[in-house]
């Protein structure tokens, strides 16, 4: 099939550019024509958080990346969706992941489907955002309406596409796929000396971009608990503060955390990641709200146990007892699951192991050549 994924992609950073990349790894693999069609505007500086939007890596090898995509321009709109159309491709792929994209690609895919023969499907991060705004309401429809059928990485994601869609178009859901290209996992010693860390201790592993919703605020307050105190455990933040740090800092101080929380608050290269997940005994996800997670899937590649809190998709993904621990979104309820890892210490090896196995990105092409 000729397939054309249009979404972000090198040379921009973070983790869907990664998913796309990977995803089309996969259908060259299965022996696809794959584009991907990327942003020359992806967001308007003024609405991107962190430091910088772009990569520092070498563009991907074997995929073929074209930057057309201006995600604010609606005359660029139409030249994109005419290009696609003149390609005649089997199959366009939206890899959708926020409202303000919604105007873009609802538009380049009603100049698409003016051949009908061409499908389009929405492959969809996030329907609706952590934190929505009135045009999270207004702009999603227009989207929605656009697509032929639609591929959600979690459960909660099928149910708020089913909230917008009016005319019940096919949807499935198809787990989140392991990133299995971060390198190999690293004896904790090797990672340690790299990091300049003591490989001594324990540690625990806030990965990721840091927004409220993260529940980086929770795990802090959870750190601080007398129990934990006896073993002498330490948490890695690693990742881009998205907003402002102070809040963050002025708990760590408050807390008297400043020898227990070390911070790593710039974006991880790609060749970095497997120290992290590397020197780390237990992988922290302390959302307050989500769907899914991909830095699940970086732990599963990994094989470390997981916590997460029992929000959106994430008790599906890491079940209790089997890959990790499933808490409540408090602090104590977060420190009870710290101190029972510490207590009754489990690597969950063979758990993480049959858990892993569902994750393969044969499924999730298989899901959507399925629905289309």
């Amino acid at each position: 099939m000729k397939i054309i994924i249009v979404g972000t992609a090198y040379p921009y950073r973070g983790g869907l550019a990664t998913f796309n990349e990977r995803l089309a790894h996969q259908f060259q693999a299965e022996g696809h024509d794959v584009e991907i069609m990327t942003f020359t505007l992806q967001y308007p500086g003024f609405l991107f958080p962190g430091k910088t939007q772009f990569s520092e890596d070498e563009a991907p090898e074997t995929l073929e990346i074209s930057r057309q995509v201006n995600s604010i321009n609606p005359l660029n709109w139409i030249k994109v969706g005419k290009s696609i159309r003149s390609k005649n491709p089997d199959l366009v792929i939206f890899a959708y992941w926020m409202s303000f994209i919604a105007p873009c690609f609802g538009s380049i895919a009603r100049i698409i489907k003016k051949d009908k023969n061409i499908k389009c499907v929405a492959l969809v991060h996030n329907m609706l955002p952590h934190e929505p705004s009135l045009l999270d309401k207004l702009l999603p429809p227009y989207f929605v309406a656009s697509m032929d059928e639609f591929v959600a990485l979690s459960r909660s994601v099928v149910t708020d596409i089913e909230k917008i869609d009016k005319k019940q178009k096919p949807k499935r859901f198809s787990p989140h796929p392991i990133y299995d290209h971060y390198g190999d996992l690293l004896p904790k010693e090797q990672a340690a000396t790299q990091l300049k860390l003591d490989s001594d201790i324990p540690y625990l592993l806030f990965f990721g971009f840091i927004r409220s919703y993260k529940g980086l605020d929770l795990l802090l307050e959870a750190l601080a608990d007398e129990r934990l105190k006896t073993w002498n455990a330490k948490l890695i933040v690693a990742g881009e503060f998205y907003e402002d740090s102070k809040s963050y800092l002025d708990t760590i101080e408050r807390l008297q955390l400043q020898e227990r929380v070390i911070l790593h608050t710039s974006f991880i290269p790609n060749n970095e990641v497997n120290l992290f997940f590397s020197v780390a005994d237990l992988i922290v996800q302390p959302y307050k709200t989500a769907t899914q997670s991909g830095v699940t899937q970086i732990a599963y590649h990994f094989e470390k146990p997981m916590l997460v809190t029992n929000v959106g998709g994430l008790a599906e993904i890491v079940p209790h007892g089997k890959a990790g621990y499933v808490a409540e979104p408090n602090a104590i309820a977060i420190a009870d699951a710290l101190v029972e890892f510490y207590q009754n210490p489990s690597t969950f090896a063979e758990g993480i192991k049959a858990e892993k196995q569902k994750y393969a990105w044969d499924k999730l092409t298989k899901t959507i050549f399925h629905i289309s």
